[in-house]
């Protein structure tokens, strides 16, 4: 679902990433980690179509970036740092402007499954602004979600998240991925990417280590720390 090939990089004179290749396919949970700095968001910027690469190709699905890139966002859902979010509109607002964006069918329908399901249909008829950093981070997850992609681009998802949050996010993960479909994901915890991923890629110094599956926390430690080192 997502393939990359001698992807770089650059901006200005900084070569912020170096000759990737990348895999993933469909139905996998892949962990993105690295220091910050490192590229994880830029790498995750380019696949969801918000940013070039300077050399390489890029696929979504079998279709080509940045030449197909309208066609690929229909099947992307992407949360960065930042949700995307409109703050003076409600949380039901927000959700029904982007289903019209997708034209989704039957929006109220999906708009209150996906309230409840991240925990603010108490909370729909508030404004995004009056919200704490966890409740635009749920709003937001709803948001990428909201038209069922295929593929979901996700930075830090458990970013600001209270404990309740963050097992949500960790059950939507793992039945997304069941349905069949691709998840990558940047993350700086390294027991959450153990427990959710099927495997662990570290992004460091511009280059992509690809770690084994089955490691314990100190070993993923340790193999991190190494792949710091060799690509710094």
């Amino acid at each position: 679902m997502i393939s990359v090939s001698g992807l770089s990089k650059r901006y200005g004179y900084r070569l912020v990433l170096r000759d990737l290749d990348l895999r993933v396919g469909r139905g996998e949970i892949v962990a993105l980690l690295g220091p910050n700095g490192a590229g994880k968001s830029t790498l995750l910027r380019i696949l969801a179509t918000l940013s070039h690469p300077t050399f390489g190709q890029v696929e979504i699905a079998g279709l080509s970036l940045p030449i197909h890139a309208a066609s690929a966002r229909g099947l992307l859902g992407y949360l960065g740092h930042q949700p995307l979010l409109y703050e003076d509109l409600t949380a039901e607002q927000n959700l029904h402007f982007f289903a019209r964006l997708y034209l989704i069918p039957r929006a109220r329908k999906r708009v209150d499954e996906l309230l409840d399901l991240v925990g603010l249909e108490s909370r729909r008829t508030e404004q995004a602004r009056a919200f704490s950093r966890g409740m635009q981070q749920r709003l937001g997850i709803a948001r990428a979600i909201l038209h069922k992609p295929k593929i979901l681009l996700l930075d830090e998802p458990h970013s600001g998240l209270d404990k309740s949050g963050a097992e949500m996010m960790d059950k939507l993960l793992r039945e997304t991925a069941k349905k069949g479909n691709t998840i990558l994901f940047a993350t700086h915890d390294q027991h959450r990417a153990l427990a959710l991923a099927k495997r662990i890629e570290v992004l460091a110094g511009g280059s992509l280590v690809s770690l084994g599956r089955k490691l314990s926390v100190a070993q993923l430690s340790a193999q991190y720390d190494r792949a710091q080192r060799a690509n710094g």
